[in-house]
């Protein structure tokens, strides 16, 4: 969107000084239809507002009113950049303070190290300690997946590995998400081991899986070797932290243990990580 944007305000600062008014009039025409576009989804849709938004989709619309009510052809002078420069130096530099994210609420002490490390500032970061072949962890996840599509709040998940020694298929499926993590198909993975039944959590079952998540076959079999390493250290750290029972879930620094927290549970504790 950023890239857009870039685009068409840049064309319509070139077309200034061109003789084109059809081309200035088709350009400021789709610019204005749309800013109006994204207005409207940001107030009927997404339900929220992008500061940097509501000044270039209105700056969009008032390009085109000028068009429209016959703005002339510019003539280029060297002097008037220089000029206008340090004004637009400290334009941009007031909306870059205005937009600064701000820091993230500290987490509460006796947070788990993983847990913290994992957070990511302007986002609810939600930590799950799994075992997918864990029937409560694979309730959880449908749970988990809803809520965040009902806070409608900016979350993303991060997944820290735990097969219990009596699932017998939780370690393969564990290795094959880290995996297919390693080639940046970890969601999708993650979707179709929890889904998959548990019996094909075999090794050679969750290798198909991450093929038809889009992993290459030979860089996964290249890359379990390092996967080995890293379930063993994940497993070690959320038992070290005092985790016991799966599935538990870290929304921001809120801990959930068990399968028994509702959707809406989930969408409270997302909106209070979010303050």
């Amino acid at each position: 969107m950023p890239i857009l944007g870039i685009a068409f305000f840049t064309a319509a600062i070139v077309l200034a000084f061109v003789e084109a008014p059809r081309l200035r009039k088709l350009l400021a025409v789709g610019g204005a239809a749309w800013a109006l576009l994204l207005i409207g989804l940001q107030a009927f849709v997404i339900g929220a507002w992008c500061k940097l938004c509501m000044i270039a989709d209105p700056a969009a619309i008032l390009y085109a009113i000028a068009i429209f009510t016959g703005a002339s052809t510019l003539r280029f002078s060297w002097w008037k950049p220089v000029a206008i420069a340090p004004a637009a130096a400290a334009v941009v530099g007031v909306l870059a303070l205005w937009t600064h994210t701000p820091p993230p609420p500290p987490l509460p002490p006796g947070t788990p190290a993983f847990v913290v490390d994992a957070q990511e500032p302007g986002t609810v970061t939600i930590v799950e300690v799994v075992d997918f072949e864990c029937p409560y962890c694979r309730m959880m996840q449908a749970k988990v997946h809803e809520a965040i599509v009902k806070s409608g709040v900016k979350a993303r998940v991060v997944r820290h590995n735990m097969p219990l020694p009596r699932h017998a298929h939780a370690l393969p499926a564990a290795l094959a998400y880290c995996c297919a993590e390693r080639q940046g198909k970890g969601d999708a993975m993650a979707e179709l081991l929890f889904t998959a039944p548990e019996e094909t959590l075999t090794a050679e079952g969750c290798e198909e899986l991450a093929v038809k998540a889009g992993c290459d076959r030979e860089q996964y079999r290249r890359d379990l070797p390092l996967a080995v390493g890293r379930v063993a250290v994940e497993s070690i750290q959320a038992r070290a932290s005092g985790v016991t029972s799966l599935p538990t879930v870290f929304i921001g620094g809120e801990q959930l243990v068990g399968a028994a927290a509702s959707t809406d549970d989930l969408v409270a504790a997302i909106h209070r990580a979010k303050h």
